[in-house]
């Protein structure tokens, strides 16, 4: 046999043997994703979905701004936040914000559009973690021009001073 030839047996092998390497891998996958998406996961309905200090926020909340803005507890940043930017990495900009979510989301009666973000911050926004979140969280915000109200003692706040800090916050992206 001439050696060209054997060279290029040799090449449409090892490119088959690939090709068939690559093919089960991908099936492999998709076979897993489709027994992920046929399990029978079972789940329970919570009791709540607020904390009792939340609750109580979002009942004043709803007394001092219903009337102007819908009051949406437990938002999602993927539900607020365009991850697709040109230039990067959609899948690592939406990894970096699933799973985080505000407390409150303001939104415009007419045009559902985000008014104002709310935080609430207990004693669990002390640790460093939490701390870094929630800076990352401002961060996320401040660029996507989102304003963002946090509360940390909400006990002893008038409705009034409630007003003004989310005031300030939507004052202050402008």
């Amino acid at each position: 046999m001439d050696g060209n030839l054997i060279t290029w047996i040799i090449i449409v092998a090892v490119l088959g043997g690939i090709y068939t390497f690559v093919n089960l891998k991908i099936s492999g996958k998709s076979s897993e994703s489709e027994d992920i998406k046929k399990s029978n996961y079972k789940y329970y309905a919570k009791s709540y979905i607020m904390t009792q200090r939340e609750g109580e926020f979002f009942k004043t909340l709803n007394e001092v701004l219903g009337s102007k803005w819908y009051v949406v507890p437990q938002v999602h940043l993927s539900a607020l936040l365009n991850h697709k930017v040109k230039g990067q990495n959609w899948k690592g900009a939406f990894q970096h914000i699933n799973g985080k979510s505000v407390d409150f989301v303001l939104l415009s009666k007419e045009t559902t559009k985000p008014i104002c973000a709310i935080e609430l911050d207990d004693s669990s926004h002390d640790r460093a973690d939490r701390s870094a979140r929630d800076d990352e969280v401002e961060r996320i915000f401040k660029q996507a021009n989102i304003p963002l109200a946090r509360f940390r003692k909400t006990e002893n706040l008038s409705k009034q001073d409630i007003v003004n800090t989310i005031a300030l916050a939507i004052k202050s992206t402008k």
